[in-house]
């Protein structure tokens, strides 16, 4: 890695989101329901029909249930569990790793910063003049003074910067050959996946649920990541698409939507929803046809089918049961429950299919 991508390699997770919803910081975990398997229960939330029964004030004598009150906050609510979940995987990872490396440090009789000067920080590498320079180019401003005086403070920091990174793949791989088992799990909620818009195994052991929008360009870049993962998961990993088209900001999304599941009818829903992430810009009404065309779709009956609008209300209640969860931005993933929200890199998808895979043997 250059060093000035070490420094400065951060991750933006990119969301769509219609102008109505840009202040909204909302977000969802939602448990998916397997065929085959019995629903899990959301953490924190009544599991018991005696819970969902459990009367919260009285007006005249007439309850108000904690069943009337949970879909008026459950988005907001699921959110703030996501955020108390995230804290404390963050902590538990750390102290994981901690009680790894002590571990570690003991069978070979030394403490834990002498294993880490050892096995990490004595294998790197000065800067090279030419990664020094890198450097600098990114940081000349907040130096503020030139090159060959920058130098040792920038060699410094260079060295600081990887000693940081390898200590983390140090310890990562220590984990690795390590029995971890983490019991700690993220909240959940039962979501439908669209049995007619699978791509891989329906009865996967992981079920990746995505609400999507076809004109989203940020969706257009996760589409790349969920055929990577697909590709290395074989059928263990599947994905359902649902519709969430932001029509407000994306005026040709609705109609693509339709189309989409138009193709379904003829059994092409994934070969157009290919063609459709591959031009964007041809989503309108002709666009829609040419692909069509070239799918060797019927025409006619596809054309009809677009002009009925039959599929709008279904497309609508995705999006209103999106919204519902908490979703205000596409695209947004449920991967067997676990909220992801955005185009996030491919290893987001991995650590959370990790701990799916291991905990679905």
């Amino acid at each position: 890695m250059k060093a000035s991508q070490l420094l400065l390699g951060l991750v933006f997770a990119s969301v769509c989101v219609p102008f109505s919803m840009a202040q909204s910081t909302a977000s969802a975990s939602i448990a998916v329901r397997h065929p085959d398997a019995p629903a899990k229960a959301a953490a924190n939330t009544p599991t018991t029909a005696a819970a969902a029964s459990a009367t919260l004030a009285t007006i005249d004598g007439q309850a108000i249930t904690e069943a009337e009150l949970a879909p008026l906050v459950e988005g907001q609510l699921r959110s703030v569990r996501d955020q108390e979940y995230q804290v404390k995987r963050k902590a538990l990872d750390s102290l994981i790793s901690q009680k790894i490396l002590e571990a570690e440090a003991k069978k070979k009789g030394v403490t834990t910063d002498k294993l880490l000067e050892q096995e990490v920080d004595a294998k790197i590498p000065e800067g090279t003049d030419v990664e020094l320079r890198a450097l600098y180019a990114v940081q000349r401003d907040q130096l503020g003074k030139p090159f060959e005086e920058a130098k040792v403070q920038l060699q410094t920091t260079l060295r600081m910067a990887r000693i940081q990174q390898a200590r983390q793949e140090y310890s990562g791989h220590l984990r690795d050959q390590a029995k971890v088992a983490v019991l700690l799990s993220p909240p959940r909620v039962q979501v439908a996946f669209d049995p007619a818009r699978v791509r891989g195994n329906p009865k996967a052991k992981v079920m990746i649920v995505e609400f999507s929008d076809f004109q989203c360009p940020y969706c257009q870049r996760a589409e790349v990541t969920l055929k990577s993962v697909l590709a290395k998961h074989g059928d263990a990993v599947a994905v359902s698409y649902r519709d969430m088209p932001l029509m407000n900001i994306h005026p040709m999304a609705m109609g693509a939507a339709q189309a989409g599941r138009c193709a379904g009818e003829q059994g092409k829903f994934w070969e157009l929803h290919d063609a459709m992430f591959a031009d964007q810009a041809g989503l309108d009404h002709d666009g829609l046809l040419a692909k069509a065309k070239k799918l060797s779709l019927d025409e006619k009956r596809f054309e009809a089918c677009l002009a009925s609008e039959k599929y709008k209300a279904q497309i609508q209640q995705d999006s209103q049961e999106a919204s519902h969860f908490g979703i205000s931005g596409t695209p947004a993933f449920f991967i067997n429950g676990v909220f992801l929200n955005g185009a996030q890199p491919e290893s987001a998808f991995e650590s959370i299919i990790k701990d799916e895979l291991a905990a679905r043997p």
